[in-house]
């Protein structure tokens, strides 16, 4: 672990917080409030924020630990727009998938959740690879 490793995971850290937000407070809020048994009131989700802080920590430490162990001397836009969408088949497509299948959200929402989410990773997987360039693996 170098200074590029430290520097890109407070980068993806700050990006995907911000990403977050914008996916699933502002894109899809809306749909959220039509599900209030299953989603805490605001004052309940603001109390444990810290735990979404830090939840983001780990999977921004881990995007860029992962990310750094496996990079190739190869075009780093297109290994990092690869590497997002592995992400997204490991994490959120079948994440949300699930949720579909134990809660009674709607297939508008989920489809919103992989789409916006999914981009949200191409993203970060582009920033990773930008920040990191130069970095491969021995």
């Amino acid at each position: 672990m170098n200074r590029s490793f430290f520097i890109a995971w407070i980068v993806i850290f700050v990006l995907w917080m911000a990403g977050s937000f914008v996916v699933h407070h502002v894109l899809l809020h809306e749909q959220y409030a039509k599900f209030p048994n299953l989603f805490r009131p605001e004052a309940q989700a603001q109390q444990n924020f810290w735990l979404m802080v830090l939840a983001h920590v780990f999977m921004a430490g881990a995007f860029t630990w992962i990310y750094m162990r496996g990079a190739e001397a190869k075009p780093w836009l297109g290994q990092g727009l690869r590497y997002g969408v592995a992400v997204a088949f490991l994490t959120i497509v079948p994440s949300y998938t699930i949720h579909y299948v134990v809660q009674p959200l709607t297939a508008d929402v989920v489809c919103g959740q992989i789409a916006f989410d999914g981009v949200l990773l191409l993203v970060l997987g582009a920033a990773v690879a930008l920040l990191t360039r130069g970095h491969t693996r021995a």
